[in-house]
This record gives structure tokens, sequence and C-alpha cells, in this order.
């Protein structure tokens, strides 16, 4: 299903009954470009620890959140929302409900999306002031968003900074090589999906690039204030030079309320989103896939769902 954004983002909320459930991967190998510091403040000069991360053989748990489609059953939709997207879901995740969804089962590339994965992923490997060396093969992933050069030193948290603001992809290949191996890396990623239970979606790289065998169908409080957060500075350091990414999510700056999360293109995949925003105690989220117009459907979605009050 078109869960992946809807997941994500209850997983940062952490707002309704949960299931824990375990993630387990092969035992990976730390990358030695890879190393950690003493937390001070979080765009500080990076002093590298004389030993590598320890990296986990299993994930932490995950809490799956519970989301129900009774109320769709019981509120049969009598005008559907005009969208331009090729699938689509909305929910309410203060209620746990599925108030709309549209192609729930069919695959589609989700594009940047993807980053949200990385993002998670990464979160459970390494402390956010882990110090990523970015190698050359990052730098030549194309299209190419932050501008990180081959050899600057920066924290796992200026990376995810580049990834979900920039849509940095190659920022999301430094992580994705920096913490371990790229091919171990992407593996987690997919157990993360299984224990999320998403079982229409699999990931063959970190950034969402069209790729044949990459799909997908529709609690982090550091990732959730990245994802909110309409620009970022980052200073010049002696490791790497300024970075100052901002967020591509124009509904921060035009929907009221909105909260996040992540827009995403590429040639097959068309515009997607994943939209969340909050009023009168309200979360709701709306992801769509292979639209022209991602970020009018996501106001759309979204004000759809604010308009079906739902009750417990």
């Amino acid at each position: 299903m078109l869960l992946l954004g809807s997941r994500v983002f209850s997983l940062m909320q952490n707002q309704h009954e949960i299931q824990p459930v375990a993630a387990t991967a092969h035992t990976a190998t730390p990358h030695p470009a890879t190393a950690t510091r003493p937390l001070t403040s979080a765009r500080a000069t990076p002093t590298p620890s004389p030993s590598p991360v320890p990296i986990p053989s299993v994930l932490p748990q995950v809490k799956v959140p519970l989301l129900s489609s009774s109320w769709l059953r019981a509120h049969p939709i009598a005008e559907a929302p005009l969208i331009k997207g090729r699938a689509a879901i909305v929910v309410d995740l203060t209620a746990g409900q599925i108030l709309y969804q549209q192609a729930p089962t069919t695959r589609y590339p989700e594009a940047s999306l993807t980053k949200l994965m990385t993002a998670m992923v990464a979160a459970d490997l390494a402390p956010l002031d882990t110090v990523i060396t970015v190698p050359q093969a990052a730098t030549q992933v194309e299209p190419n968003h932050m501008g990180i050069s081959t050899g600057e030193k920066l924290t796992l948290r200026e990376l995810l900074d580049g990834l979900l603001l920039d849509s940095g992809n190659d920022a999301a290949e430094a992580i994705a090589m920096g913490i371990v191996d790229r091919a171990s890396f992407i593996r987690f990623m997919n157990v993360k999906g299984a224990a999320l239970h998403l079982k229409a979606s699999h990931f063959t790289n970190p950034s969402g690039l069209d790729e044949p065998d990459h799909y997908s169908s529709a609690d982090y409080p550091d990732l959730r204030a990245i994802v909110g957060s309409k620009q970022v500075s980052i200073y010049a350091t002696p490791q790497h030079k300024a970075f100052n990414p901002i967020n591509i999510d124009r509904l921060l700056w035009t929907y009221p309320g909105a909260i996040g999360l992540k827009p995403g293109y590429t040639g097959a995949a068309g515009y997607c989103i994943a939209a969340a925003a909050t009023r009168n105690g309200r979360t709701i989220v709306a992801v769509v896939l292979g639209s022209t117009q991602h970020f009018t459907d996501a106001a759309t979605l979204l004000d759809f769902g604010f308009r079906h009050p739902v009750s417990r």
C-alpha cells in the first residue's frame, strides 16, 4: 500500500497504539571513513575519535502503527478528491484511520520518498554526530543536489539536512557508503521496510533514482525537526565548506499547519510527495505518487482529510 510516508511519519510522531516488531539483518562491516566525536553543537567542527562506530547487527525494534480502514468502510466517499496523481492515500494519524485511498495496491516508483527510509535506517545505525568522509562515488550520482565534495568530512546530521531538505542524492549515497558498505545499507532498508509491513515496497538504492526493482505503494524526533525546517545553515569548518540547505517542500510556506515531509521526482515516478499538517489537534498525512501537480494534489488531499472528522 501507499503507507510509506504515513507510517514513517507516524513513527516520528509516536501518537497512537503501536506494535513492536524486531528487525534483523546480517552483521555489517563498518566503513573505515566513519568515526564518532563527543556530542557538542549539531554543527560544530567534527573531531573523529580513534575507534569506528560499532554497527549493530540487529536494528532497533520497529513500532508499527496500527492504521485501520474501518472508518472508510463505514463512510463511502460520495465525491472523491480531484487530483492528478496515479495513486494516493489520506490518513488521520491522530485517529489511526485511513480516510481515502486511490490505487492502493499498484506498485509505482516513489522517487525521493525513498530518502525517508534512508534517514530512518541511518538514525538506527549510527549517532547523528558520527563523522562521515565523502567518497568520490557519492559525488558522481546525478542529479546532485547538496553539492558535497570528495574528501569532505560532515556529520550524519549535516548530511541528513542535505538529504531531507535539498533532497541530495549525493548525501544519500554518502550516508549509505559511509556508515556501512552500500550493499549492507540497502539490505538494512529492506529489512526495515519488511518490519514496517511495507509488503509492496522494495529498495535498491538510497536516493530513489529509477531502477527496475525499486518501488513502493503508498520515534525519530531529530528527523521530525529536520523535515519541518524551512532552511538550515551549516557553517564552514576545516573539514568542509558551508552549506545552506533549503527545504524543497513549498507546502511549509503555503499550507497552513504544514509540518513536512518530503517531495520527490524522477522520470519514471513523476512528481511524488508525502505531506503532513496539524490543525486543531489532528494530524493528517497525505501521500501522492505519479502526479504532475504534487503540491496541489497534497493540499487537496489534506483539505479532504481535515473536512472529514473521525470519531473514535
